[in-house]
């Protein structure tokens, strides 16, 4: 009981529901200096407030490293080009950025995603900056990392839809420009163009799809980073106890939680039950990031929350069985806009992708 009535916005969010110049070799630009202006005086306050962050959140990576699947340049320039390549569907018109767009933080906007034919599934799709940190992929954690969930949506066919990972090998070696992206970043291989190759590819770019920002600047002794009302908010989040499930360095990610922990909520999902066949896995989810969270909306699993103000009332009701004032919601969202991160435009820029060839199968729009 304790554990839950600590837990104020667990679950916080459930939503946020796959150029010209050399991109950098991480998707952060490294984080600016910040000058403080009149709303950030240093005071005891604000010393207090890090003291007591700096344990909870910890350091941001600037990768998420893997030793199953080392990041290299020559991976992450053939991930990057296959997560552009709408070729990889049934229709020749859904890549990996359709849904997670990049240039929007990561997501669509939509509460859930068209996918082949305009169908759509039942899930949000959430942003894939800073995923690669996660305890594991998708709302229910069916998937282990980004590798494994990267060779998902391109089979599912409510998604990308295309008919085997054969069918997906068969298009990449009707691609001339693909064998020696592949052969570069799997130089060992006889014939390095498989689908595990692909998700590995894949994988390795969205390891440094990571965001810093000023809260990070804060973290590490900054404290003119952030705001008065921000400084505020990140106290009121901590205090409310909204760190029982958003905590480290992604500020969320790290583990699973029930949506309605002291209150049914007024849905019914399988959640992680789809995984465990366990009763009590039912309506329960990933807790998301809440990095960039106030760009990431709409908000749930299932995207039916539209604004970050409604997400965070109907957490403290549903988490903690209680009503936040005004004053405490806005100091919260305060907070979360600071969470708002620094993307390299450069990084993550979509690249020219290698022309067709004369038999690559030309689109299935059935």
């Amino acid at each position: 009981m304790t554990r839950i009535l600590t837990g104020a916005l667990v679950l916080l969010l459930l939503a946020a529901g796959c150029g010209e110049s050399e991109p950098s070799a991480t998707a952060a630009d490294p984080i600016p200096a910040f000058e403080a202006g009149p709303e950030a005086a240093e005071g005891p306050s604000r010393d207090a407030v890090l003291v007591r962050a700096q344990p909870i959140f910890g350091v941001l990576a600037l990768e998420a490293q893997s030793d199953s699947n080392p990041v290299t340049d020559a991976k992450v320039e053939l991930g990057r080009t296959l997560y552009f390549d709408p070729r990889l569907s049934r229709n020749q018109e859904i890549s990996c950025n359709s849904c997670h767009d990049l240039a929007s933080f990561g997501v669509d906007g939509e509460p859930t995603s068209p996918g082949h034919g305009g169908q759509r599934g039942d899930r949000n799709s959430p942003t894939v900056y800073n995923a690669a940190f996660h305890v594991a992929q998708f709302w229910d954690g069916r998937t282990a990392d980004v590798e494994e969930q990267a060779k998902g949506p391109i089979l599912n066919p409510i998604e990308m839809a295309m008919g085997s990972e054969e069918d997906v090998v068969a298009v990449l070696h009707s691609i001339p420009g693909y064998e020696p992206l592949f052969r570069a970043a799997f130089p060992d291989e006889e014939d390095p163009i498989t689908y595990d190759n692909l998700a590995m590819a894949i994988g390795a770019f969205e390891r440094r799809l990571v965001t810093p920002g000023r809260f990070d600047a804060f973290l590490r002794g900054e404290t003119g980073a952030l705001r008065d009302a921000e400084v505020e908010g990140l106290a009121v989040f901590m205090d409310t106890g909204c760190i029982t499930c958003h905590m480290g360095p992604t500020v969320g990610g790290d583990r699973f939680q029930k949506l309605g922990a002291v209150k049914s909520y007024p849905s019914e999902d399988e959640g992680r039950f789809k995984v465990t066949d366990a009763e009590s896995d039912r309506m329960v989810f990933k807790v998301p990031s809440l990095r960039n969270v106030a760009k990431t909306g709409p908000y749930f699993h299932d995207g039916s929350i539209s604004t970050l103000d409604a997400a965070i009332r109907t957490m403290a009701e549903y988490q903690l069985g209680r009503t936040l004032a005004d004053e405490e919601v806005a100091s919260i969202e305060a907070f979360l806009q600071s969470l708002t991160g620094n993307v390299n435009a450069a990084y993550v820029a979509a690249p020219e992708l290698p022309e067709s060839g004369p038999n690559t199968p030309p689109p299935d729009a059935s």
